[in-house]
């Protein structure tokens, strides 16, 4: 079995703000005014171009390394259904090939990765060939359990 460069950490955090991204839509009412709670909020779901999860995933990638983007394209290539991961070298070297042909390798690698529609569900696809359960990874707090403070609260009553 492959080794990856990237930690499934980072894939997982990486799946779960592309599939933030991925429920986008074109502006659908670009002339409203009316207030959010009148029209249940659905222009949150606008991608007006500037979105925050698309600046936050962008930074977030593009501080990877080169061997860390490289495992993400070739995971996303795997998860499309490019090979298989008796594969994965071969697919890992055309995406290192690919990589030469950019300018500037680190941001239009993330512009690659960014326009690849179902980013998130390919990447988890990819995962998925590596046998590693991503779902298990928190990337972000659980609010369903105590926090640290509500934990502390007794010992402060006292």
């Amino acid at each position: 079995m492959p080794e990856l460069a990237i930690s499934a950490e980072k894939v997982a955090f990486i799946i779960e703000k592309a599939r933030e991204f991925d429920v986008k839509e074109g502006d659908s009412d670009p002339d409203s005014g009316s207030n959010p709670s009148d029209d249940d909020a659905v222009d949150v779901l606008s991608d007006d171009g500037s979105d925050p999860v698309v600046n936050e995933l962008g930074s977030f990638m593009i501080a990877l390394n080169e061997d860390e983007q490289i495992d993400l394209v070739t995971l996303t290539w795997l998860g499309r259904g490019d090979g298989t991961i008796d594969d994965w070298n071969d697919l890992r070297a055309r995406a290192a090939e690919a990589r030469t042909e950019y300018r500037s390798p680190r941001r239009e690698t993330v512009h690659y990765l960014l326009g690849e529609p179902m980013l998130g569900d390919l990447l988890a696809d990819g995962l998925d060939e590596f046998a590693i359960d991503w779902a298990g990874e928190r990337t972000t707090a659980d609010s369903s359990g105590p926090s640290q403070q509500d934990e502390d609260e007794p010992t402060k009553q006292r």
